[in-house]
């Protein structure tokens, strides 16, 4: 359904997308993982057909997007990043205005517009003016006027941005119940939703693919998938590591793995105001948990490992700036 090969966007001497390729299949749901500015919109928007790239070719179910764009984008179904609508229409107003877009008239319109307020719980606001509705219902709102005519491909740029949790769990449920019979791409920095909605997933950095597979591949290739990082200060990495080793979770389980680290001052690694002799230690372990939480439970091996002492524990940094 969709083809993306070698796609390139340059906007003057930067490279945003880089030879990006991946295809889609319909029942396939692909989760767009990167950090901001890694390029998934870029691309996404060059799916759809709104960016030109630079070189590259776009394939939606068959029709090149440069040559038959018009039957390329009548299959597309596009939630944009940060929910653009116009704000001075009604959420009805809205959708019925995106209806007769995408060619529909009449009762069509009526019975479109009804299932998608209904999927999308937004039968109390549909009357509601776009410019008083919250984030999170104009969110639903621009994801509705994306299904409303049924596509085949679904391109969703962030779909569940500034949503509650219950409302996130709501979206990722019709959007694993439609990647049942669609194509569907969604980008997003958060990798619970790619596990909880996505057949597969691509990694994007920097503009270039560095990785392609299914949540469960791309989680074994991670060295430091399930670890919990620690740094504490005055304590020696070496007694710590000791301590641990002989200590066990509330579960009864031990500590599998443990490795140290040194990072003098004056790396870039050190962290809270170095004096002249601080240095910063890093530990690393890997617990078998199943389910609980990481945090609290490595406090409470370091308390009862140290039996009074107080290690300064200092909260580790996202595994993508890993201390």
């Amino acid at each position: 359904m969709i083809d993306v090969e070698n796609l390139i966007k340059e906007f003057g001497p930067k490279r945003a997308v880089n030879g990006v390729s991946f295809t889609i299949r319909r029942g396939e749901i692909l989760g767009f993982l990167g950090p901001n500015g890694a390029g998934k919109s870029t691309t996404m928007r060059m799916i759809t057909g709104f960016f030109p790239p630079t070189s590259g070719r776009v394939r939606i179910g068959g029709h090149d997007m440069a040559e038959e764009p018009i039957a390329a984008k009548k299959l597309i179904g596009y939630l944009p990043e940060s929910a653009p609508c116009y704000s001075d229409m009604t959420v009805n107003g809205f959708l019925r205005f995106t209806a007769e877009l995408r060619g529909m008239r009449g009762a069509q319109i009526d019975a479109a517009v009804a299932k998608v307020a209904g999927l999308c719980f937004l039968e109390g606001v549909l009357h509601q003016s776009v410019d008083t509705l919250s984030k999170g219902y104009r969110h639903r709102t621009c994801f509705a006027q994306s299904i409303l005519h049924d596509p085949e491909v679904l391109v969703l740029d962030e779909p569940t941005d500034g949503l509650d949790p219950n409302q996130k769990h709501e979206v990722r449920q019709i959007i694993k119940r439609m990647g049942q019979t669609k194509a569907i791409i969604f980008s997003t920095h958060i990798l619970e939703e790619v596990e909880a909605c996505c057949s597969r997933a691509i990694i994007i950095d920097r503009g270039t693919v560095v990785a392609n597979g299914t949540p469960a591949e791309l989680k074994a290739r991670a060295e430091t998938a399930g670890s919990v990082h620690l740094r504490v200060r005055n304590v020696a990495a070496e007694t710590l590591k000791s301590k641990l080793a002989h200590s066990r979770w509330p579960d009864g389980s031990a500590c599998r793995t443990i490795r140290t680290g040194h990072f003098p001052h004056g790396s870039s690694r050190a962290t809270n105001p170095p004096g002249p002799t601080c240095h910063c230690r890093s530990l690393r372990l890997r617990p078998n948990l199943g389910g609980a939480s990481m945090s609290c439970t490595l406090k409470k091996v370091v308390w009862t490992t140290f039996s009074g002492q107080s290690p300064s524990l200092i909260p580790s940094k996202p595994e993508n700036n890993r201390s």
